[in-house]
């Protein structure tokens, strides 16, 4: 079987990725509850691009292998999007806490639907349009307009999710060219850059006990992106994407269990419209790869 046929692998990795981003979502709350989220960020990616570089150092063909790149200006721009991505979701994180923001958040499998078209070249039937449409009615029963969870730090969770589907896009894109390593080696390095021209104008001391969460958020970040990039590099998106929702269990509930998040009745609904829509949608995107 080979890396791109295996499903059941592929499977496996993105219920492993959907763990560790709940995780590192759970501690990335913490910490920007305590300081600024743009030196949480910068010192998580100072560890990420050291690993990537270490790693990529010790493979064949060293560092000029891995930067290698068919596709050079996507890879930056994919990984630039990632760190403003990480920001505006930290931020969301601490201002809904995990459960809305990941209610919201949800619907970045319907967005990655929407946008396959335009990003990727595929086509989007009628019933997946619908599909989507859906989906965001499920997303104003979320926001509840006028009411809860309705205000602008919402829409920073949507404009997350936007960012997240676009870079899911795009890692599906850079896949058609490049490994998993060297995709690995350009969102380490160019996230540092990136985060590093923002975040070292915001240093602020740190107490031990963070600086130890400050260390276990890293090795979440760089193990989560680099598996991520694996899945969909070993199996199809269509197959794997329906587990992504389990980072909405696991993250709501760490937010419940150690944040006290509530769980809100107009969230629970909307969750369940937004989830079924894009249960569909990707049920759609499996029978029309079947067709073709």
């Amino acid at each position: 079987m080979s890396a791109r046929q295996n499903t059941t692998l592929g499977i496996w990795l993105m219920v492993i990725v959907t763990f560790v981003f709940a995780v590192q979502d759970g501690i990335s709350r913490h910490l920007a509850g305590e300081y600024n989220v743009y030196m949480i960020v910068m010192i998580r990616y100072w560890f990420f691009a050291t690993f990537v570089i270490a790693l990529s150092s010790r493979m064949a063909g060293g560092l000029k292998n891995a930067a290698r790149s068919g596709t050079t200006k996507v890879q930056i721009f994919r990984a630039a999007l990632l760190c403003l991505e990480i920001f505006v979701a930290i931020q969301s994180f601490v201002w809904l806490g995990l459960v809305e923001a990941h209610a919201v958040f949800a619907t970045y499998p319907l967005l990655i639907a929407a946008l396959s078209g335009p990003v990727l070249g595929e086509k989007v039937g009628w019933r997946r349009w619908v599909a989507i449409g859906i989906g965001f009615i499920g997303v104003v029963v979320i926001l509840e307009p006028g009411f809860g969870v309705f205000k602008p730090e919402a829409l920073m969770s949507l404009l997350a999710a936007f960012m997240f589907a676009l870079y899911g896009l795009l890692t599906r894109y850079v896949a058609r060219y490049d490994s998993a390593a060297v995709s690995f080696f350009w969102t380490g390095v160019v996230g540092a850059i990136v985060t590093t021209s923002v975040g070292v104008w915001y240093w602020e001391p740190m107490v031990a006990t963070d600086w130890a969460w400050m260390g276990l958020l890293c090795l979440t970040s760089a193990s989560s992106h680099f598996l991520l990039i694996r899945a969909y590099e070993v199996a199809e998106a269509s197959a794997i994407q329906p587990f992504a929702y389990l980072q909405l269990v696991f993250a709501s509930a760490i937010g419940m269990t150690f944040f006290s998040d509530e769980l809100r009745t107009n969230v629970a609904i909307g969750v369940a419209i937004v989830v079924c829509a894009g249960l569909f949608t990707l049920w759609r995107a499996r029978v029309a790869e079947t067709r073709s």
